[in-house]
């Protein structure tokens, strides 16, 4: 299959909410930002289908080589050669990429994390650094872009462990901070039975504030002169921040449903946005 099929195929199988966003790029930016997140996609499934955990570092073994191939001009595999001329036009370093590998390396590390100190830093490294070089790839002017993009990726990462709180205890995973269950009075065997509680309740809307404020941190960061190159990742937040709300809505019942939205509504909201003549400081989630 070509490259660039290939990489298009996986980000719409994922049925990922970023896809939506990706249709309003012009093509060689859309090229770009599929790689990367079929990238991203691909060391991600190895940590989440290889059961056996010496499998899956070989596997992500493997990807380190393949992205240092990748900037020697040698890939081999599908999303390595779509990746090649993307590094190459929007100047990605290889370290960031190497900086995901060790964020998905986590996963096999740690399943637990004590205090958000440590969780900001898996959330770093597996969204704070892409949302950076889309942010690349998007284009910008003004540096203060990029604490725009961390800020960004964090907050979409937050908002997914909100959201997958009941996927990932089926996993053994919690990636709620440890000193926040205890402040809340939430016991680990009540997320793992996935029972619900109105200490849970209150435990999930402390989480979904400090993703809100995260938002309005990212928002405040965006140059104005920045906006409209930086329009995909405002679709992202207004599809991401209108899920929270949606979550939320549901009064946080993510313990034995995933919560989402429909395609019809995430298109709509991409298409609200697009339409957007100028970046607000609050974007309306919708």
């Amino acid at each position: 299959m070509n490259p660039d099929l290939y990489c298009q195929d996986k980000a719409a199988r994922s049925g990922s909410s970023f896809y939506y966003s990706f249709l309003f790029l012009p093509p060689h930016r859309r090229r770009a930002i599929t790689a990367l997140y079929a990238f991203c996609r691909e060391v991600d499934d190895v940590v989440d289908e290889c059961r056996d955990p010496a499998i899956a570092r070989t596997k992500l073994a493997w990807w380190r080589q393949e992205i240092d191939a990748v900037f020697r001009g040698a890939p081999q595999h599908p999303v390595g050669l779509a990746l090649a001329p993307a590094v190459a036009e929007f100047g990605l370093a290889p370290e960031l990429f190497h900086e995901i590998i060790d964020g998905m390396a986590m996963d096999l590390e740690f399943n637990r994390y004590p205090d958000f100190k440590s969780l900001h830093l898996y959330c770093y490294r597996v969204a704070s650094v892409v949302g950076e070089m889309a942010a690349g790839i998007f284009g910008y002017r003004r540096r203060e872009t990029l604490k725009y993009a961390h800020q960004l990726g964090l907050a979409f990462q937050l908002t997914n462990i909100i959201r997958d709180v009941g996927e990932d205890a089926r996993r053994n995973r919690i990636y709620l901070p440890q000193d926040e269950l205890q402040r809340f009075g939430v016991g680990e065997a009540d997320i793992l039975a996935g029972r619900y509680t109105e200490n849970f309740q209150r435990l999930m809307a402390f989480q979904a504030e400090r993703a809100l404020d995260i938002y309005a941190q990212a928002y405040a960061a965006l140059p104005q002169e920045d906006c409209k190159a930086q329009k995909t990742g405002l679709i992202m937040a207004a599809i991401y921040r209108a899920l929270l709300e949606e979550i939320r809505r549901d009064a946080y019942r993510v313990l034995d449903r995933r919560i989402s939205l429909t395609p019809l509504r995430k298109l709509w909201l991409a298409w609200k946005t697009a339409a957007w003549d100028a970046c607000p400081a609050k974007p309306n989630g919708g």
